[in-house]
């Protein structure tokens, strides 16, 4: 029996929650642990994708570390991996909050020569790691521009330009290492064509430095990765410019290690499509659906080139799947199914440990999903419950 079947059998699961699959963020720890065995690099987890805290014991012996956006994405790291390094980069840090920064951070990162200025010195003095994000202008993703740190007029990192103009010598002389991040779900010949244009435009500087940080969107553990390449740029400039390098994916850590269990509310037709009312919103548990956007798979569905509202497939019942919130957008998308869903029925969206949990919502006072896990000894526990206080308690006053 395939695991999503034993899962969907699973009835004592509520609908909807997130469920965690221990075993697939093991196998995915594991090659990332081979990479930085082959290469000598260390590979944080990206917070952003993955927050989940009660798994972080269980990751802890694959990776070197956390990535932190903040202040408490950083404490979360130094907090639940005490003993590995916590990184972290924010595009502009608050007076009001850096001293407390300091007590969690080991590498601090700043966006601009203003911030390393601003703050440089302070994060010295503490006995800390310092770099500098870089622009490499070098766009390598087709579509996202969203996603696209090198898109034009982009606030995120310092372009060539910027650091002529801006960075002195004693501004230079505070940094441990340069950081970069450009990609967004991609294989490793972005990687390389990318490094390509980073070290035309800073290599002059690179043997003053002690680490490179080359970011994330390193889709890793991805069936179709060409780990090999990726494990060559590393050496490359490992032994180039000798340099320790990181890596800080987010999906690479948890791609394909969590699922989103729904259940069906309604079914309705309007004109030419059926339609099927679920009990998640995309809109307010699967944010990423709509801002990426992108259809997650489901098991169960027919392949997506198989989809047909037309008729000319009598054996495929297809149907456009929604969340029960006001917004007319509140969509996954089209699904084909070999037989027709009835009110009830169970489903199962897969790859949902990424950009779920840690990006929902309570838009329309929709509940928060619990979150399950599914331990590699095929065991199942609640780690948390959601109710209406965590709906309220963000919105004023807590008061009964």
């Amino acid at each position: 029996m395939k695991r999503e079947e034993m899962i969907l059998r699973h009835t004592s699961l509520p609908t909807p929650c997130y469920l965690l699959d221990e075993a697939k963020l093991m196998e995915n720890g594991r090659i990332l642990k081979e990479v930085q065995e082959h290469t000598g690099c260390k590979i944080l987890l990206a917070q952003k994708a993955f927050s989940n805290y009660d798994l972080y014991p269980m990751l802890e012996p694959y990776l070197a570390g956390t990535e932190a956006s903040g202040l408490y994405e950083a404490r979360l790291g130094f907090e639940e991996m005490p003993d590995k390094e916590c990184h972290v980069f924010c595009a502009a840090y608050r007076e009001d909050e850096f001293e407390e920064l300091l007590n969690y951070a080991d590498h601090i990162v700043f966006n601009s020569p203003g911030q390393l200025k601003k703050f440089g010195a302070r994060a010295k003095t503490a006995g800390k790691e310092i770099g500098l994000r870089i622009n490499p202008e070098c766009s390598t993703q087709d579509g996202h521009a969203i996603y696209d740190p090198c898109a034009p007029g982009s606030r995120l990192g310092t372009t060539l330009a910027q650091w002529n103009a801006l960075m002195t010598p004693e501004l230079i002389a505070m940094l441990d290492g340069l950081h970069f991040h450009t990609l967004c779900e991609q294989n490793s010949d972005d990687l390389e064509t990318t490094l390509s244009t980073f070290e035309k435009n800073f290599g002059f500087v690179l043997h003053k430095m002690k680490w490179l940080n080359i970011g994330g969107g390193h889709h890793i553990t991805r069936a179709d990765y060409d780990i090999a390449r990726l494990e060559r740029c590393i050496t490359k400039m490992r032994d180039t410019y000798q340099l320790q390098i990181y890596l800080e994916p987010g999906e690479a850590v948890a791609l394909n290690a969590g699922y989103l269990c729904t259940s069906v509310l309604d079914i309705l037709q309007n004109g030419d499509i059926s339609l099927a009312i679920l009990d998640m919103s995309p809109a307010c548990h699967t944010p990423d659906v709509i801002e990426m956007p992108y259809r997650p798979p489901l098991f169960g569905s027919l392949p997506e080139e198989e989809n047909d509202f037309s008729g000319a497939k009598p054996d495929c019942f297809t149907y456009r799947l929604g969340g029960p919130t006001c917004l007319s957008g509140d969509v996954v998308g089209d699904y084909s199914f070999k037989t027709p869903l009835s009110i009830g029925d169970r489903l199962l969206f897969q790859d949902m440990a990424i950009y779920s949990t840690c990006k929902n919502n309570t838009f329309n006072g929709m509940p928060l999903p619990d979150i399950w896990v599914l331990h590699a000894d095929g065991s199942y526990e609640q780690l948390t419950h959601f109710g209406y206080d965590d709906f309220k308690y963000r919105l004023g006053k807590r008061r009964r």
